[in-house]
């Protein structure tokens, strides 16, 4: 009886290590770039992202005060963004430069000039 309390511990701790070994200090997977992002009338925080190529990106964006949208061309990203909800984008930055990104949902007179922009540095 005694064995077995000590094996399965002894699992459950082999497990606990081989689930979060991959993970960094926040528990995210290790390998990807994790960014919170809000958007609002009429800019994105930050308005500029830098990741390394080859990451894999997560972008937790938050659309604050309405619907707003997310369009990144280079990648091929278009997601809308639902007031009061955290939505969350994922790719892989496998090209090197600079990308702008725009808001694709008319929220209003500053809809043009909502705009940032995504480096992917060597």
């Amino acid at each position: 009886m005694k064995t077995s309390r000590i094996t399965l511990l002894t699992f459950s701790l082999l497990a606990s290590f081989l689930l979060f070994a991959g993970a960094d200090s926040n528990g995210t997977a290790a390998g990807v770039h994790e960014i919170p992002m809000t958007a609002k009338k009429y800019e994105y925080t930050p308005s500029s992202i830098h990741v390394k190529k080859g990451e894999h990106v997560r972008l937790l964006i938050r659309a604050v005060d309405h619907d707003h949208g997310f369009k990144l061309p280079a990648f091929d990203i278009q997601q809308e963004l639902k007031e009061g909800e955290t939505t969350t984008i994922e790719f892989t930055a496998d090209k090197a430069g600079t990308f702008r990104f725009a808001c694709s949902h008319v929220c209003g007179f500053g809809h043009r000039g909502m705009k940032a922009e995504l480096v992917v540095e060597e």
